[in-house]
């Protein structure tokens, strides 16, 4: 895995827990999504074009669990979405 997988992957699943406990019933345990996903679009900016395809694709889409599940190594795990790629 690279440099840059390595750190997406760790955003991913930041992002992935922070969802989670937005969905808590405690709202004192709710923190904030946005700047998750800001960080995560700017780390996405910065893929090069030797990504692996699909990771691109997941990326572009903002598919982000998706993208999780792929650098997590459960690609298996996703499911088709409607864009009819993948």
């Amino acid at each position: 895995m690279t440099a840059f997988e390595e750190e997406l992957r760790n955003l991913l699943h930041d992002f992935s827990e922070a969802v989670e406990l937005q969905r808590s019933a405690d709202p004192a345990k709710k923190p904030p999504i946005r700047p998750l996903l800001d960080k995560l679009d700017a780390v996405a900016a910065r893929a090069t074009s030797d990504i692996h395809p699909r990771l691109r694709h997941y990326l572009e889409q903002k598919s982000y669990e998706k993208a999780r599940l792929f650098l997590d190594g459960r690609e298996s795990e996703n499911q088709r979405g409607n864009c009819g790629r993948g």
